[in-house]
């Protein structure tokens, strides 16, 4: 853990709710749908990932459908999301080495397994990592997980929040910081500004509100550009 990273935390998450607005409500959801539709969000947008499931849910009602489709057909519906054939690949893998006492694949299994055992039996499929896992909790299940993506992973670093060289050690180092209960709003809070003012490239320093409690060395001079470029 960081020096003073819950001190941190509990700064970083009210400044940031006042600077971007609280969360819309999560509402749990099918976690088949969402192991599928985080699958099709990897290495892409927002806009080309939903545009690829619904096609798929338009050209496949179920996911029995999905699952017994030929190949060829699955990677023209999502085709937009990029990686179709990679994509295809994963989501019918998993589909086919779920349960489906019903003739649906089911992930009803995971209401009885707490957040620990749940993650071990998510990233046992082929395909499907942490991050994936933590999708499926929180959004589908409603766990308490603050998934790690680029975003998360780049400004929780970059505050200082945790030292981690990678994705599946920052989501460790924050199950340990994060206030219980405040898990999803973190994650929504830390995307949201990572893509608005925490870019990868060239953040808005001049424009955090959360200045004085980051780490990053290049801030002051981040800042001081894009104050000379807007009084230019």
């Amino acid at each position: 853990m960081a020096p003073d990273a819950n001190g941190k935390i509990a700064r970083v998450l009210p400044a940031l709710e006042r600077e971007i607005g609280p969360p819309e409500g999560n509402v749990p959801g099918d976690p088949v749908g969402q192991i599928v539709g985080t699958i099709l969000s990897q290495n892409t947008t927002d806009t080309n990932s939903h545009r690829a499931r619904e096609q798929l849910r338009q050209s496949f009602p179920t996911w029995s459908e999905v699952r017994d489709a030929p190949r060829e057909d699955i990677v023209s519906a999502i085709r937009s999301a990029g990686l179709a054939e990679t994509k295809a690949s994963t989501i019918q893998n998993v589909l086919n080495a779920l349960p489906a006492p019903d003739g649906e694949p089911s992930l009803a299994e995971l209401d009885d397994m707490d957040d620990e055992a749940a993650t071990a039996h998510l990233v046992a499929f082929n395909g499907v990592g942490v991050k994936t896992a933590a999708c499926v909790l929180v959004f589908a299940l409603g766990r308490d997980i603050c998934p790690v993506d680029t975003h998360v992973h780049r400004v929780a670093n970059r505050l200082g929040i945790v030292e981690t060289k990678a994705r599946d050690r920052t989501y460790a180092a924050l199950k340990s910081v994060i206030p219980a209960g405040k898990a999803y709003t973190a994650h929504v809070l830390l995307v949201r500004f990572g893509r608005r003012v925490c870019r990868a490239r060239n953040p808005l320093c001049h424009a955090c509100p959360v200045f004085d409690d980051c780490a990053l060395d290049d801030r002051h001079e981040y800042a001081a550009l894009h104050t000379e470029r807007g009084n230019a």
